[in-house]
């Protein structure tokens, strides 16, 4: 359903204001649902104001400006740390995706090579082989 525009809720309000009808009443005249005049009422009357607050709607971060702090900090003075190390010392309660895309958000980067030496023993260039099976009769 769409966001009642302001002059719509105001409206409503004062119509509520001058108690000359009952709340169905004027939910059927402004053509809104009964639970949206009381709902407008409500929110006067806790918060004072009838604006729409869908910024205060939906999920709410888990990892917030303090977090992004400590990251930084625990990242100076450990730049290897994996996710999960970082979400144990954080002490959060969320996914390890969670954490990375905080970190690609905050220009960070994590490390992406092993921190061994390469091995001596293996080849580091692919020699070209030849195609088919060793058995095959020339």
């Amino acid at each position: 359903m769409a966001t009642l525009s302001l002059d719509l809720r105001e409206r409503i309000i004062k119509a509520c204001d001058k108690g000359e009808n009952t709340q169905e009443e004027i939910a059927q005249r402004f053509d809104v649902s009964l639970g949206m005049v009381k709902k407008l009422l409500q929110q006067r009357r806790k918060t004072g104001c009838i604006k729409a607050r869908h910024h205060l709607a939906g999920r709410k971060k888990l990892i917030v400006a303090e977090h992004r702090i400590a990251i930084r900090q625990h990242l100076k003075r450990k730049p290897d740390m994996t996710l999960a190390e970082l979400r144990e010392e954080l002490g959060l309660n969320c996914t390890l995706p969670a954490i990375h895309y905080v970190l690609v958000d905050m220009g960070l980067t994590y490390k992406k090579r092993r921190s061994a030496q390469p091995s001596k023993n293996a080849k580091t260039s692919a020699v070209r082989a030849d195609s088919g099976s060793a058995n095959k009769a020339p």
